[in-house]
């Protein structure tokens, strides 16, 4: 299966609904660099030594890191000795990956600008929950994959911790309103959250020996840290508190501070639990 096979015919529902989904993300992350660095960033740094690990990455390692973000894999697999190259759908990030070094690049699951079999490695942190058609996205990684390689990617699941409805919680106590601009994965591209969905969505791409399972951490956090992504927009929930009017912005505040309590282990510093998933996979 190639990424051009898996297209959805110009025109149809399907791929009207993914064009908006693709749309709805790039517009969400727009700007978001710095903002995203100083809060949602450390969070999502956590799995990282685990991804590298379930890749295969070493020195010498011909390494993608897909959806890099401010760089923050590709950095550590540097680190390794690993060859690194990386692309991330949104300029800002690109430059922040950028300035630290990497090898970046501007461009967007499902069409990455590389030949077959380029790498060694590929890895994914969190970029699946950001693509309209991941099916196809993971038959592009399949490509760009040499024979025996290996891909590992991250992803939100089904199952949550307790830290990661703080914040929602908050936008529904306060009375926040969702957007109508809310990114909506088309039905027909949706995969079950959970290791087993995670398994076998590896596998339809090609993937062989493929496998999940779930990473659960403890991520601590300033108060005012885990306020910022949200104030400054950062992924969804920060597209959901920017959208409302100041005063409901001010009491999704206050609700905030309150049920932060239930997570206060320290004062001005949170303890939130956090659950994710973690797949590994070879090209045969």
């Amino acid at each position: 299966m190639t990424a051009r096979e898996s297209t959805p015919v110009s025109g149809s529902p399907e791929r009207d609904a993914t064009e908006a989904f693709d749309a709805a993300e790039r517009a969400m992350w727009r700007g978001r660099s710095e903002a995203y660095a100083g809060s949602f960033a450390r969070l999502c740094a956590y799995p990282v030594a685990a991804l590298l690990d379930a890749a295969g990455v070493e020195r010498g390692t011909r390494v993608l890191d897909v959806g890099t973000g401010t760089g923050t894999a590709a950095v550590a697999a540097r680190a390794r000795g690993a060859r690194v190259s990386a692309v991330d759908a949104d300029a800002g990030m690109v430059a922040a990956a950028r300035a630290r070094g990497i090898d970046a690049r501007t461009a967007e699951l499902p069409e990455l600008p590389y030949p077959d079999g380029e790498f060694d490695a590929v890895v994914g942190n969190f970029v699946l929950n950001h693509v309209g058609r991941p099916r196809a996205g993971l038959a592009e990684l399949h490509r760009l994959l040499r024979p025996g390689g290996r891909i590992a990617v991250t992803t939100w699941g089904a199952r949550r911790g307790a830290g990661q409805d703080l914040l929602g919680r908050a936008c529904e106590a306060g009375g926040a309103v969702p957007p109508p601009c809310l990114p909506r994965l088309d039905p027909t591209q949706d995969w079950p959250r959970t290791p087993e969905g995670l398994t076998q969505l590896l596998g339809g791409a090609g993937f062989v020996a493929s496998e999940a399972a779930e990473l659960a951490w403890e991520h601590r956090a300033g108060v005012e840290e885990w306020w910022s992504g949200a104030a400054g927009g950062v992924a969804t929930i920060g597209l959901v508190v920017t959208s409302q009017d100041p005063r409901t912005v001010v009491r999704i505040r206050r609700e905030y501070d309150r049920l932060s309590a239930e997570h206060t282990v320290v004062e001005g510093q949170l303890a939130l639990p956090h659950i994710a998933l973690l797949g590994t996979g070879r090209r045969p």
